[in-house]
């Protein structure tokens, strides 16, 4: 049986905001969980999106300066080793680097706090006074944010700044998504020299590769927005045109050298 709400709550501007307030902290934490599922899908469509064209360029560009079996192999291979770990090693960079601008700015803010707290309220009074809160209730919440050092701290970091703490498991979860995703696109048009003769092999890479940028197109768009045909033809238009900028460099080479 529903519990009856609290009669000195429930029908005061404070009981409603406090109602209001419960259901904002529940979205919220709804958001954030999308929020981690939205890096996900942007560490695989950066990885595997970046290793597939990546190898596809290498692949067409080898053929087309005439290089054999054994080069095409080599360098594919050699690239997809190295730049799976380049690639993670750079989502880890630029993931620590997101995380020492966040503390950065929240040692700024704490600093404030400590110097001018008077301004700092006011600026904690400014962003409830936006969102529709006045007079006495307003008064309540300022109060009560600013009573607490962490809590007007954190608020400030995410009203104001708008910025979310970055753990370490996030960074190395990042990192090792980016690292996975970028070899597993590498080898998709490259394994098919493995095990078929060269021609053959071609057109198997480039299907498989434009199949793979279609389906990551059309994955992007019903995860998150847009029309999953428009999405799926512009990832895979996009990913085979700078794949095929390979075979024009590898034609002009073997050219030159002819």
């Amino acid at each position: 049986m529903k519990a009856d709400p609290d009669p000195t709550t429930a029908g005061t501007r404070l009981g409603r905001a406090v109602a209001t307030t419960t259901t904002i902290a529940a979205a919220m934490a709804g958001h954030r969980e999308r929020h981690g599922k939205k890096n996900s899908l942007r560490d695989v469509i950066l990885g595997g999106q970046d290793g597939l064209v990546n190898i596809l360029g290498i692949i067409l560009g080898v053929i087309a300066g005439g290089g054999s079996n054994t080069v095409l192999l080599a360098a594919g291979f050699a690239a997809a080793i190295t730049e799976s770990i380049s690639m993670g090693a750079v989502g880890y960079t630029s993931t620590v680097s997101e995380r020492d601008y966040y503390e950065a700015e929240r040692r700024r803010e704490e600093a404030e706090i400590e110097t001018t707290p008077e301004a700092e309220r006011q600026e904690i009074r400014d962003i409830y006074a936006a969102k529709g809160f006045s007079g006495d209730l307003l008064d309540r919440v300022v109060d009560t944010i600013v009573s607490n050092r962490e809590s007007w701290l954190a608020t400030m970091m995410d009203e104001e700044l708008h910025l979310q703490p970055i753990d370490t498991p996030a960074i190395v979860r990042s990192s090792f998504v980016i690292t996975v995703a970028t070899l597993i696109g590498h080898l998709i048009p490259l394994l098919p020299f493995l095990v078929l003769a060269r021609t053959p092999a071609l057109i198997l890479a480039i299907v498989l590769s434009a199949l793979v940028l279609f389906g990551v197109g059309v994955y992007s768009a019903v995860t998150l927005v847009g029309d999953w045909r428009t999405s799926g033809l512009k990832m895979m238009v996009i990913g085979l045109g700078a794949a095929g900028v390979g075979f024009l460099i590898g034609g002009l080479f073997h050219a030159a050298g002819g």
